[in-house]
């Protein structure tokens, strides 16, 4: 991403910026508005949500003036708003999308149906489009990559997210010619399976955020999926079902992550895993069969090997967005993306005893809870993906809390998009034999 401050400064001397589309303005939409206030060549124009007084406060903190906000659902207002200086906001998520003058759309809303349609729908207008919901990518990412491919636009992941600031460290050691044995992140909270949108009611209240997103935090469903993304984008797969979760510090983790004759935890290299006591930051486990880089890294105060650990302290998250829609726009590169196709899968786990006529409420809530696998064993299991996982999907016999759901268990009341984008995929992509992310001449 070096360069992209001077590419943003002479867009803006033209008289030009990047028009930037956003839905879902909760707290990581509100941090990118006022971000992007604040830099050169780019500004968030249009911004959609159910609540516009959100969407008001959200550019009355950035600095926007109140009488520079236009609140519309009519696309001729709202282009001729744009072209006068002035920000749009709207309850139509397909307004947004649909926008002549916008160049990238954002979606922040969290909610991996939703995310999928607006994907789709950005996909379409021939608009790139970059993820905040990690949700939504992993479920149904293959496909929407393989459309916007064909489009001739973006689909990407979002720089600050953990498996965009993950990727960072792989293609730095990657490049290089580092073996990379296992790449990770921090978890920021013990693991509580059992955590519900109750129990994390007192901690989002002070954070400001959502109870059921605390909640997907604490009972490890958002760790699962970020890791799920990093596979789909690498190829590394999950040790063991759930990975190892391990705990330690930074300098544990290179005597952690190596095969167990060696001393380590791992059977195998080529991992994704997660670790509490390193949050809130990334890293990537690397090694070399190289003497003289072995003398090197020692010399350069990186360990005594074999392993060595390339360690980001920090993911700004949608402070950070800006950077993966400033790369699709100049570069027409993607920060993450399922380049090596469904590797893996999160697939939903009771968290209590499910009885038939349950009816499952989605991440975070108070009936499932996310598990990584790798795409083989789930497909033997059967098992349900998370991200199908919504108010229209009823248990149809017992399920026990810690087993893992299955579409033998449920039955759809009605088919939502992300489902019938899940049917398209499963038609139309197979999984890529090798990695295929492009080279770049």
């Amino acid at each position: 991403m070096l360069g992209l401050n001077y590419k943003l400064r002479e867009l803006e001397k033209l008289g030009r910026e990047i028009r930037v589309g956003l839905i879902g303005c909760g707290q990581m939409g509100r941090g990118m508005i006022s971000q992007i206030e604040s830099m050169k060549g780019m500004r968030v124009v249009a911004t959609a949500d159910l609540h516009t007084t959100f969407i008001q406060q959200a550019y009355i903190k950035a600095g926007v003036n109140e009488q520079s906000i236009v609140i519309t659902n009519e696309l001729e207002e709202a282009e001729k708003a744009i072209e006068q200086g002035k920000v749009i906001g709207t309850v139509y998520s397909e307004l947004v999308t649909s926008l002549p003058s916008v160049d990238v759309i954002v979606d922040a809303t969290g909610v991996p149906n939703i995310g999928a349609e607006i994907a789709w729908k950005a996909i379409l207008n021939k608009k790139h489009i970059v993820m905040l919901n990690v949700e939504a990518d992993v479920t149904v990412g293959p496909l929407l990559k393989k459309m916007a491919d064909a489009s001739g636009v973006v689909y990407t992941g979002s720089a600050g997210d953990e498996p965009g600031a993950v990727m960072e460290l792989y293609d730095f050691a990657d490049a290089i010619g580092f073996e990379i044995i296992a790449l990770g992140k921090g978890k920021n909270n013990p693991l509580d399976h059992a955590a519900n949108p109750a129990s994390a009611e007192a901690e989002a209240k002070a954070k400001g955020a959502s109870p059921k997103m605390i909640a997907s935090f604490q009972d490890g469903t958002k760790t699962m999926v970020e890791m799920n993304a990093v596979a789909n984008a690498t190829g590394f797969l999950p040790d063991v079902a759930g990975m190892h979760g391990p705990t330690g510090t930074v300098q544990d983790l290179p005597g952690l992550f190596q095969l167990k004759e060696d001393g380590g935890i791992l059977n195998k290299k080529g991992i994704v895993d997660y670790v509490n006591g390193v949050a809130p930051g990334v890293f990537a486990i690397i090694s070399t069969d190289k003497p003289e880089v072995h003398h090197e890294m020692n010399y350069l105060k990186m360990g005594d090997g074999p392993n060595y650990i390339l360690y980001r302290p920090y993911h700004l998250t949608s402070l950070e967005t800006p950077l993966s829609v400033a790369r699709a726009y100049f570069h027409k590169e993607a920060t993450i993306a399922p380049w090596a196709g469904l590797q893996a899968e999160t697939v939903a786990v009771a968290k209590v005893d499910l009885e038939p006529g349950s009816r499952l409420d989605g991440i975070g809530g108070f009936t499932v809870y996310g598990k990584l696998l790798s795409q083989s064993e789930s497909s033997s299991a059967n098992a349900l993906p998370i991200g199908l996982v919504d108010a229209n999907v009823v248990v149809t016999r017992p399920v026990k809390k810690g087993e893992i759901i299955t579409f033998d268990d449920i039955e759809q009341e009605k088919e939502s998009m992300i489902w019938k984008l899940r049917s398209l995929q499963a038609q139309s992509i197979k999984k890529p034999a090798v990695e295929t992310k492009p080279v770049l001449v």
